[in-house]
């Protein structure tokens, strides 16, 4: 435990942001899985739907530095080039 008021209290901010976070993360997941479903079901407007909730997350989640820029770009475009191969074939892949 620290000795330090200040510390106690940076203490407490970081547990708020790292459950915050988790929780960002957690949603990022879910978006990613419930899209996934609905592409092994072959089902195009849901898989669509979860496609733009999935990127719109990423993108705030890198913006806000919870996760790096980067990271989101990589997941976006995996998440893009399965959405494309399902529906679009090999020539949109």
């Amino acid at each position: 435990m620290p000795n330090i008021k200040q510390q106690e209290k940076r203490m407490r901010q970081a547990a708020k942001r790292r459950m915050r976070n988790r929780s960002r993360k957690s949603e990022i997941k879910t978006y990613i899985r419930k899209f996934e479903a609905a592409l092994q079901r072959g089902d195009r407007e849901e898989s669509e739907a979860y496609l733009k909730k999935a990127v719109k997350a990423l993108d705030k989640a890198a913006g806000d530095g919870i996760i790096h820029k980067n990271n989101a770009a990589n997941r976006k475009s995996r998440l893009m080039r399965k959405f494309n191969r399902a529906f679009l074939g090999e020539a949109g892949a």
